[in-house]
């Protein structure tokens, strides 16, 4: 790979946007659904496999995703996922049925995103930011993905408004094809990588059977599974779930607004604690600070007031573990295979993230309610909580090791 002189603030200011914009769009697909609905018959059900199979897919393939841009470059892969990316917004405005919204924005654009989302950013821009900066640069680019929520899912919508379904599509492919032209940000590798000079190079098998030998590594994707859950459960269920506590169906649109704005502040704010503190302490004060706030809001009467506050809270807590999580996984194993690393310990969030959507509707289908639901995501927060604790978060190589 070629030996690049860039300052880091490029690498992130490009990674930040990369991300910005590939989780911005995804926040908004779900406007689509009412006005494909009623064009092209394709029903509610059909529609949420799509999305399902979108998020399971970027979870599947993530690690091995990783490990290509670990060997071949993070500045490709996310040239390739970007390109890929708006090819499958092109198909899917031109789609006549189910099976072609699944395809394309189901498993085509599922597998564009690992490309272009944290896994692959995080991993480049580790490989750039010195060691005692990463939190603070990884918290950066996570809160991209909120500054996306927040700008693009009202600009979707007037996309809509103004073009119709498939031209928003176009619109978003539009956009989407800006990340080819930012991934240059994130290729290369740094010019100078001294931490690694007296190291001997690591090979990626090495460095599997490394990490699944380390007990805090499963720790982390204990904990990871779980905020996955915690993510998918309320952002698809939340809004039905305040309907049914007699709300408006608009406190439900404010509410989930409300958790993408606080994730901004929570990201940057949890990334600079883990430049400064003990990041598996303040994992575990995340998770068991989700307990506390779900069971406050569960005492407490459904107003319009009690969901505001409920929502700020969780969204000050949102992916605040994102940059803690990759953070410790570099810090740990070193910045050479973050990506592929990473990459596992994101599978992990996924599949929490299918659970969370899935298994919280089939709870209620069971039993009428989400009482369950709610009580198995306090248990769960208590038990990543308490998982994060024990994680022995010495490196087991010399600082980090050289990127690729």
């Amino acid at each position: 790979m070629t030996t690049v002189a860039r300052s880091p603030w490029i690498a992130l200011l490009c990674g930040a946007v990369i991300v910005t914009i590939a989780m911005g769009l995804r926040q908004s697909y779900g406007l689509l659904l009412r006005p494909v609905e009623l064009e092209i018959g394709v029903g509610r059900e059909a529609f949420g496999l799509a999305i399902a199979l979108q998020n399971l897919l970027l979870g599947l393939a993530q690690p091995f995703v990783g490990a290509i841009a670990d060997r071949h470059g993070a500045g490709r892969v996310a040239a390739a996922g970007g390109l890929v990316y708006a090819v499958s917004l092109v198909l899917a405005s031109q789609v006549s049925g189910a099976f072609g919204l699944q395809m394309t924005l189901g498993t085509l654009l599922g597998l564009a995103m690992t490309g272009v989302t944290f896994v692959v950013v995080l991993g480049a821009v580790g490989r750039f930011v010195p060691a005692e900066k990463r939190g603070l640069a990884f918290g950066i680019v996570t809160a991209g993905g909120s500054v996306g929520q927040f700008l693009l899912v009202p600009a979707m919508q007037m996309a809509i408004a103004g073009l119709g379904w498939r031209g928003a599509l176009l619109a978003g492919a539009a956009l989407a094809a800006l990340m080819v032209v930012l991934a240059a940000g994130i290729a290369g590798r740094p010019a100078t990588a001294p931490s690694a000079a007296s190291l001997p190079p690591q090979r990626l098998g090495e460095a599997l059977r490394q990490a699944g030998g380390h007990g805090g590594y499963w720790l982390l994707n204990v904990g990871f599974f779980v905020c996955g859950f915690h993510v998918a459960f309320i952002a698809t269920h939340l809004p039905a779930f305040l309907v049914d506590q007699g709300l408006d169906p608009s406190v439900g649109a404010r509410a989930l607004a409300l958790v993408g704005l606080f994730n901004i502040f929570g990201s940057y704010v949890f990334g600079l604690s883990a430049d400064r503190l003990r990041k598996k302490n303040v994992l575990a004060a995340i998770y068991f600070g989700r307990a506390v706030v779900i069971i406050g809001f569960l005492a407490v009467p459904f107003t319009p007031l009690s969901a505001t506050v409920f929502a700020c809270a969780m969204g000050f807590l949102w992916l605040g573990t994102v940059p803690l999580t990759s953070g410790l996984v570099g810090q740990i194993f070193g910045v050479r295979y973050l990506s592929t690393l990473f990459g596992i310990v994101f599978m992990s969030h996924q599949i929490g993230a299918f659970f969370g959507a899935w298994a919280a509707g089939l709870l209620f289908e069971r039993t009428g309610s989400y009482d369950l639901a709610w009580t198995v995501s306090i248990a769960l927060a208590v038990i990543a909580g308490l998982a994060n604790l024990p994680i022995r978060d010495a490196p087991i190589r010399s600082n980090a090791v050289a990127a690729a």
